[in-house]
Order: structure tokens, then sequence, then C-alpha cells
């Protein structure tokens, strides 16, 4: 049986619930899925752990500038095995619910993973099912089954934190360990220590007079909001929730924005093994993983080219100025300026022809890896001047955790 502390952790995840977001230490849950969430050692070989992919500095993604900078995919406890996507920010992401259809909106909703193939079906958290992908993963952490982990963690350091916290037994059922422990990791995922809302925009909406936005990121604010101009806010929410709670900056949908592919990606030079089609090999997200749901098949087709829809929440964290970060599913665009300005002029600059005088964002832009369903109500050709997207930009960099108001900028 569970401890009553795990239980009630399990509770929360389960219904989508946060932990509360106050100054506290963590509890002994949280502390052991920080332990799991750090350990080098549960990779095979060792060397690999969660935060290897998801580091605080760089708003919990990819901590590496230079891997950002070209294919964005991250390598994995075996040296040449990388991943086909650019790993997703791990903060805010126990806010999601379980994957579902809704019927009424014609579209899916929740899970985790760009393709939202952590469904939370499992284990009533796409979060928690979340963390049992990565130990399994033969191109990340490598481990051959379960029971390698479970052994891993019951033998480990922190064994004994464990069993206090799951039940004297726990190590003792293969399957009701390895739940566990993602259970653990997605409890520290839910914590005040990764979602502290804690941006300049968090202060803002605390108390505009004394923490105001400059007017260059409040301009960015109404851009982001007008449903004729930027209309951002029309999939990443910005005003509070109904009950107060801030806002996440995503509704959890899934959208075909029409990305390019990034030719730089390394899971096209992957395998056989690993990737059967090579450079063939198109990403069709969302419908790619319904085709293995028996009862979502139907409906793959319409869902073909669509990646889940991310938090902005500390999209432009990053540890220093220099620091190169990559943006959509695989890592296409090097900066916010950039994807800001594909939103705006996707559908008003021709296809890039294979001449050396295209450029990609001043005179043309690539072909998209996926033409069916492409988003073409909500963007593509935004009227948006250059002034404009620079204001939306300088707004999304408020949405940074860890501001300090001692910074804040006065009108």
């Amino acid at each position: 049986m569970y401890s009553r502390l795990a239980l009630v952790i399990l509770f929360n995840l389960s219904v989508g619930l946060s932990l509360p977001v106050a100054a506290r230490e963590l509890n002994p849950i949280e502390l052991l899925g920080k332990q799991i969430f750090f350990d080098q050692d549960l990779s095979d070989p060792p060397g690999q752990a969660c935060a290897s992919c998801h580091a605080l500095e760089a708003g919990w993604s990819g901590p590496d500038s230079d891997i950002n900078a070209k294919g964005a995919v991250y390598g994995g406890a075996v040296h040449g095995r990388f991943g086909n996507r650019k790993p997703t920010t791990s903060a805010y992401a126990t806010q999601s619910p379980p994957l579902k259809f809704e019927e009424e909106e014609d579209q899916f909703t929740g899970g985790n993973f760009w393709d939202g193939r952590a469904t939370g079906w499992l284990l009533g958290s796409p979060s928690a099912d979340q963390a049992q992908g990565p130990f399994l993963n033969p191109v990340e952490q490598n481990n051959p089954h379960a029971q390698v982990v479970v052994d891993k963690v019951c033998q480990g350091d922190y064994g004994e934190e464990f069993r206090n916290g799951f039940g004297a037994n726990v190590c003792d059922d293969v399957i009701r360990a390895y739940n566990a422990i993602a259970q653990a990791v997605a409890a520290y995922e839910a914590s005040p220590e990764v979602n502290t809302f804690s941006s300049k925009y968090d202060y803002f909406l605390s108390d505009p007079e004394k923490y105001p936005l400059s007017a260059l990121e409040h301009a960015g604010l109404e851009l982001f909001e007008r449903e004729d101009k930027g209309n951002c806010a029309a999939c990443h929410p910005s005003q509070p929730r109904p009950n107060g709670e801030p806002p996440l900056f995503t509704d959890f949908t899934f959208d075909n924005l029409g990305v390019p592919r990034n030719p730089e990606n390394s899971w096209y030079q992957m395998g056989k093994e690993f990737n059967p089609q090579g450079t063939d090999w198109v990403d069709l997200g969302l419908g790619g993983f319904l085709r293995t749901v028996p009862r979502f098949k139907a409906h793959a087709g319409a869902q073909d080219g669509k990646q889940r829809v991310p938090t902005l929440r500390n999209v432009d964290r990053r540890p220093s100025s220099d620091f190169v970060k990559a943006f959509a599913h695989n890592g296409y665009f090097k900066s916010l300026k950039e994807i800001v300005h594909f939103y705006n002029t996707r559908d008003t600059l021709p296809v890039c022809a294979s001449s050396s005088d295209a450029t990609p964002g001043v005179n043309c832009w690539p072909e998209p890896e996926v033409t069916a369903n492409l988003n073409q109500e909500e963007l593509g050709d935004l009227g948006l001047s250059e002034e404009e997207e620079q204001a939306i930009v300088a707004f999304m960099r408020t949405l940074s955790d860890g501001w300090q108001p001692s910074t804040r900028v006065t009108r």
C-alpha cells in the first residue's frame, strides 16, 4: 500500500492539480523525485539524467547552446544515438490534463511529449506517464527493462526514502515500483521549485501599479491578445484562470504551424535500427501517435503534422545573452524574433527555391514539413510591422521565472 503522503501526491497529480505555490521546503515525495530527476546513474551507461535535457538555467529545457543552434535534438546515454525532437520544458507540464478527444471542438487536448503520447491514461498524470518513457528509450537513458531502473532506485542511496514514501514492500513489485518512481518525478515537476510563477508578468498581474511593464512590453501584451493582430492568446492564454490561478500560456491543444524540416536534426542520420526511413522520415506528430491507438486511429489523418502547443512560460529563459535557444518541435527557429516573424509572414512570403539567393525569413520560407491540416486561421499573415514583432518578443521575455522586483522597469 502507498503511504498516506504518497496517496495525497498521487491524488493531486491524477486530477491535474498542482501543489500549492509557496515559499516552502520540498516534501519527502518531491525530494525523492528531485533525486531521481538529477540522478545520472539511472541510465545505461551512467551519465544521463532527466536534468540532462531539462535544465533550470534553460527554462527546464535543453541546456546546450551548440546543440540548440543546430539540430536541437539531444544525444542519449549511448554515444551516437539521438532523439527526433527537441526537449520540451518540464516546468508547468504537470498542469496538462490527460489526452482526450473533444467532440464538440473536434480536437484533441492534453497529454505530454510533442505528440501527446504520454497520455496520462495509465497513471492519471501525463507527466508521470512521460517520466517512464526516457528510462527505457534506447536513444535516451537506454535501460533494457523496468526492473533495472527499479533495482537502481531501490538499492541506491535513496532507496530507504523510496520505501518510506511508497511503502516498505514497494520494491517487491516491479510494476508498482516503476509507477511510483514516475509519480515521484512528477511530484517534483509539480513542486513550487519547478513551477515558481515568478516571472515579471506574474508580478505585473499581482500589482500592475507596483510592477509595471515597460511601454514596449505593454504594447507587446496588447498585440499578443488582440484577435485582429498577434492573436497569440488564442492558443497561449495570458489572463488568470477562472479561479484566479496564474495563466499557463497554453491551451493544451495541438497545431500544425507549417514549420519546415530541420535538416540538421541528427535523427535523419540514425541507423535503420532506430530510423528505418532515414532522411525520408516525416514527423506526423499527434497523427503518427494516434495511428497506434485503435480507438482513435480514424482521427489520425486529420491530426497529421500537429504538435502540442507548448507553454510560453520560460520561453526565453537562458543562462546568458549569447546562449542559443531553439524553438518549435524540431528546433528550426533560433530566436523568438525569428519564430514571431514566421507566424507573421508564413503565407505572405513565397516558398524558398533551391537557388543560392533564397534567404529564409527574408524573401521566402521553406515549405512545411507536413502540408496537411495547416493552421491558416490564426497565423501566417498577421500584418505585423517590424516594431510590432519586436514588441511581442519583448512581452514574451517577461515570462521567464526568477525575475527580481528590484530590477523592474518603470515607465
